[in-house]
């Protein structure tokens, strides 16, 4: 009767195992979004994950959309601390049914970051020039 408990245990841990492994090296979908990282943190309380939250502005004026990912590696994370307050593209994969938030809190895993040029020139902060603020001949 002890065989058959173990045995059954065993089944059940080499299942749970087999379908972890299915749907996080399986994607349901693929894609890219654009906008601007909001927030990027590393939580949880024995599973660390890197969630993250990105803005996306279709058209100045509108309101934002919210697009909540998971990165699964310290290296992507970086390039992602990086780009905060640039408008990035973001290449992430869906995995559907994952068990437990221990290994994201999210479905979208991030692959990629790239920066996005929409054509318009970077904000000049003030004294960025080098001439302190208020200095003669510079101008507003």
């Amino acid at each position: 009767m002890a065989k058959w408990a173990v045995g059954i245990l065993v089944a059940i841990a080499v299942l749970f195992w087999g379908y972890t492994w299915l749907v996080l090296h399986w994607s349901y979908s693929k894609g890219e979004r654009a906008g601007y990282v909001q927030k990027l943190s590393k939580k949880g309380w024995i599973c660390k994950t890197w969630e993250g939250e990105m803005a996306l502005v279709s058209m100045p004026g509108t309101v934002a959309e919210k697009f909540y990912f998971t990165v699964p590696t310290d290296s992507i994370a970086d390039e992602i601390n990086r780009s905060m307050g640039r408008r990035v593209s973001l290449t992430y994969e869906q995995h559907i049914g994952i068990p437990t938030s221990c290994f994201a809190e999210t479905q979208y895993f991030i692959s990629k970051v790239a920066p996005v040029d929409d054509g318009r020139t970077p904000p000049v902060l003030p004294g960025a020039s080098g001439a302190p603020m208020g200095t003669p001949g510079t101008t507003r």
